[in-house]
């Protein structure tokens, strides 16, 4: 066994804690939250209340603060991942920083990691890669080496400004959505070293392709470099866990689903590259969708981790509860960390506020508009 990634695996995978009465060392699996649509997806949020958008740089300074992150630890998580939109803090044209913005981002890391919280900083829309356009169309990203050499730059420039923070993690991009993992596979190698030549002792977080999908591990190789953890999401069945989101205009997204359930196949008016996933779905066909992250994991003796999952709110709220609690058992059986999607707001939210869609939700029906009782399933999770 390689010592050097075994160590690793201890202080990243699992964190660790005091001792315990008897002289040994408690370890606590990765738990936490996102924190989507305060650097990034901000237009997301403006489409929910644009009357009371007070514009994206008040936005930035009022929409999370210390209270947040207080409570995301006193209840329990141990980190948080922060998502970045390349263009709120570098200028699109000229990808000049933009001070004002570094600054706020600056003052988020430094409170966040005052509560004894790690941060993955995600870059979450880059030079040529939206993952949500992904969804539709082919992204210049991939193609384009004009595009990655400003996605470069941009690392380079964020690694560099972060390097001296050892409790902030960096990762590469957030899903990529190219149609060929192996061209993936290559191009992320370019952004790790890159990263890496600025950051050399900060972990770099890596995702696999196809918005970070678990398949798609098959195609991924490890990198040169212990000091690496690999990233899946979940939001398999999409079909059950985003049903009838109104961002997916595809018909066969917007049935309700029990879970767990029989999902009939599609009717051919497909106009998505979203997966159908149909048939019975139930706790063992999700668990076995994670097999080949699961599989790269035990070849490779690396760290993997599931940095987004969740059902959208508007799902009913026994289904939504009861896939919540399966995958939380699987990644807890498994011995895998997790990073939930979202803390506020993004249809997701453990809090939600401004979004109208969502004012009649019994789980948000007190004062705060949080979700207690799921926020406490994922911090015991």
């Amino acid at each position: 066994m390689n010592t050097q990634k075994e160590d690793l695996h201890l202080k990243y995978f699992v964190l660790e804690k005091p001792l315990t009465m008897d002289g040994t060392m408690n370890k606590e699996r990765l738990r936490g939250v996102n924190l989507g649509g305060w650097f990034s997806q901000v237009d997301c949020i403006e489409e929910k209340d644009p009357a009371h958008f007070p514009g994206i740089l008040q936005h930035i300074q009022t929409f999370l603060d210390n209270s947040d992150f207080k409570r995301i630890r006193e209840v329990g998580f141990n980190h948080v991942r922060l998502p970045v939109d390349y263009f709120n803090l570098f200028e699109k044209s000229t990808l000049k920083p933009k001070e004002e913005f570094f600054l706020l981002l600056d003052k988020a890391l430094k409170e966040i990691q005052a509560n004894d919280l790690d941060v993955i900083l995600d870059l979450h829309k880059c030079p040529g890669h939206d993952f949500h356009l992904g969804c539709s169309t082919d992204q210049p990203f991939f193609t384009d080496p004009v595009e990655r050499k400003k996605t470069s730059d941009i690392w380079a420039y964020m690694a560099e400004r972060y390097s001296n923070e050892p409790r902030v993690m960096m990762e590469l991009l957030n899903e990529p959505a190219g149609q060929d993992s192996k061209v993936w596979d290559k191009l992320k190698d370019e952004l790790f070293w890159t990263i890496r030549k600025h950051a050399p002792k900060n972990t770099i977080v890596v995702g696999s392709n196809r918005w970070n999908s678990a398949h798609e591990f098959k195609y991924l190789t490890p990198m040169e470099d212990d000091n690496a953890i690999y990233s899946f999401h979940t939001y398999t069945p999409v079909c059950f866990t985003h049903q009838k989101a109104a961002w997916i205009q595809d018909p066969f997204f917007h049935q309700e689903r029990s879970w767990p359930g029989d999902y009939t196949p599609p009717t051919g008016d497909e106009k998505v590259r979203l997966n159908y996933e149909y048939g019975r779905w139930d706790k063992a066909r999700l668990q076995a969708s994670l097999q080949n992250a699961l599989d790269f994991r035990a070849k490779f003796n690396l760290p993997v981790s599931c940095n987004e999952f969740g059902v959208y709110v508007q799902t009913p709220r026994k289904y939504q509860i009861a896939w919540m609690r399966d995958f939380l058992d699987i990644l807890k059986e498994a011995d895998v960390g997790f990073s939930y999607w979202n803390y506020k707001n993004l249809d997701f939210g453990l809090i939600s506020k401004g979004e109208s869609l969502h004012n009649s939700l019994p789980q948000y029906n007190n004062p705060e508009r949080l979700d207690s009782e799921l926020m406490e399933m994922l911090a015991k999770g």
